[in-house]
C-alpha cells in the first residue's frame, strides 16, 4: 500500500513537471517576461500565442526591454501605436517549432512576413543582433528561446 502511494505520488510529480501550458502561460509562470506579456496584451497579440501553433518565440526578457531607449516602450504601449507594437511582437515569432538542436545559420520568415537573420557561431546563437541566452523553454504549443534584446523589424 505504501509502495503504491509512493509510486502514484512520484508519477503525479513527473506528470506535473512535464506538463507545459501554452506559450502565454509558460511565459507568465517564468516570471521574467512581465513586459512582454504587457506588450502582447496592449497589441492584442496574446490570443495568437494561445492558439494551437506550433510557434517558436524569441522572447525578450524584462531586462531586454529595459535596454530600449528611454520612453520607447511607453510610446509603443500607447493605443495609437497598437499596430506598430503588434508588428514588432510578431517579428519575434516563427511558425513551427524549432528546438535549439535544430537551429542553423539561416534566414527565417516571421509571423509578420519579414525575416530574421539567425546565426550559429561556435555553439552560440544570435537572432539579428540579439543573443539567445536560454533555449528550449517548452510550451504545449511551441517553444520559447530567451533573447537579450528586443528585435526591431527593418522599415518596409
Amino acid at each position: 500500500m505504501i509502495k503504491r502511494f509512493i509510486l502514484t505520488s512520484v508519477l503525479g510529480l513527473v506528470a506535473s513537471a512535464t506538463f507545459a501550458g501554452d506559450i502565454i502561460d509558460t511565459a507568465k509562470s517564468a516570471g521574467t517576461f512581465k513586459t512582454l506579456i504587457a506588450a502582447l496584451d496592449a497589441a492584442g497579440k496574446t490570443k495568437m500565442l494561445q492558439e494551437d501553433g506550433p510557434f517558436t518565440v524569441f522572447a525578450p526578457s524584462d531586462e531586454a526591454f529595459a535596454k530600449l531607449p528611454a520612453g520607447t516602450l511607453d510610446d509603443l504601449l500607447k493605443p495609437e501605436n497598437k499596430k506598430k507594437l503588434g508588428n514588432i511582437l510578431a517579428y519575434h515569432v516563427l511558425k513551427g517549432k524549432v528546438m535549439a538542436a535544430e537551429v542553423k545559420t539561416m534566414m527565417a520568415k516571421t509571423a509578420n512576413g519579414q525575416e530574421l537573420d539567425i546565426k550559429v557561431t561556435d555553439g552560440n546563437v544570435t537572432v539579428n543582433d540579439a543573443k539567445v541566452v536560454k533555449t528550449d523553454v517548452a510550451a504545449s504549443n511551441g517553444v520559447i528561446h530567451v533573447i537579450d534584446a528586443v528585435l526591431l523589424p527593418p522599415a518596409k
